[in-house]
């Protein structure tokens, strides 16, 4: 009867080790999330893990409780020694290492199948358990949520694209990155210099060889200034100059009245992108601090720092305006 007795209390032992590992595994903001996607494990497991003193108190308390039983009765089967060592190897073995070890591994499906006990548990040690755990809920409050950082989501993504098994590929990677990143980059990051524009004078005259040249620039949008490349006032689109033939117009005749942002350019991305959509424009002129016009960012600049590609189509000539900006920089310094 001592045998059975002890094997009991080595199992429950172990039931309640390996409860309290595999329950407090399962944080409370992960199971709100899996009850949100429909998890019937997590459905189950919430309501007893979300009072996470009283079961605490409950299974530490189970705990104690048989291993000094077990304890007891092995002392009267075998001599002080003997039984300290015995105990010692069921409990540490049994009741704690290979409970442990497995409840770790399958937390959220065993506490779901197993939800059924721990009520019992409550239930019976609920006169001592519920007072210490009104007490600790007075003098640490509830339960901290799980937030993590960007840079800590960043991590958790790549480590579930290279897991085996992940439904995350390499493309959704780099796109989810991309869009936790740009909020941290400013406009000048993504801006085509001001060497490298193509631009237009406001009382330039649409001859047949402009309007040639403006269709080999391949641009779309172009900037248009006054008399200084550093005084902007709008925007001409390309589309506007299909069919013309009138070489008396002028560029400032086909000015589009929607006008650009101006900016500087250390606003953040993600401001530029809210300027965008709420205004309805796809392009921005950049200052820097002293108001000297730097160059262009347009809604795809946004987008191809998001998606980390850039966006070539059919009609580009320079796939990376700001590398070319540079090389030409450098031909200069060499020339001079």
């Amino acid at each position: 009867m001592e045998y059975l007795i002890v094997a009991i209390l080595v199992i429950l032992s172990g039931s309640f080790s390996g409860l309290t590992l595999g329950f407090f595994s399962l944080n409370v903001t992960g199971l709100k999330r899996k009850i949100k996607l429909g998890d019937k494990r997590a459905i189950k497991v919430y309501p007893i893990r979300k009072k996470g003193n009283l079961l605490l108190c409950t299974l530490l308390i189970g705990n104690v409780a048989v291993n000094s039983a077990a304890a007891i009765f092995l002392g009267e089967i075998a001599s002080g020694l003997v039984a300290g060592v015995v105990s010692t190897v069921l409990i540490v073995i049994f009741g704690e290492i290979l409970p442990q070890a497995f409840f770790s591994r399958h937390a959220l499906s065993l506490g779901a199948k197993t939800i059924w006990l721990v009520k019992i548990f409550i239930f019976l040690m609920y006169p001592i358990a519920y007072p210490l755990s009104l007490l600790l809920d007075k003098l640490l409050g509830e339960e901290l949520q799980t937030i993590w950082s960007k840079r800590e989501i960043k991590e958790i993504i790549k480590h579930h694209q290279d897991a085996k098994g992940s439904d995350i590929d390499e493309d959704e990677e780099r796109i989810l990155i991309g869009a936790l990143s740009f909020s941290e980059a400013t406009v000048k990051k993504i801006m085509t210099p001001k060497p490298v524009l193509y631009t237009l004078e406001k009382s330039m005259a649409l001859t047949q060889e402009k309007l040639i040249e403006i269709r080999k620039n391949g641009f779309t949008r172009i900037p248009i200034y006054e008399q200084s490349e550093d005084n902007l006032i709008g925007i001409l689109y390309a589309k506007d100059l299909i069919g013309l033939f009138d070489t008396s117009k002028i560029v400032a005749d086909f000015i589009s009245k929607s006008k650009p942002l101006f900016i500087k350019e250390t606003m953040l991305l993600d401001n530029l992108m809210n300027h965008f959509i709420n205004q309805k424009v796809h392009i921005a002129f950049i200052f820097n601090d002293f108001g000297t016009f730097t160059g262009i960012a347009t809604l795809e600049d946004v987008i191809e720092e998001i998606i980390k590609v850039e966006i070539v189509d059919e009609a580009d000539v320079i796939d990376d305006m700001q590398h070319l900006a540079v090389e030409q920089s450098k031909k200069d310094i060499l020339e001079n």
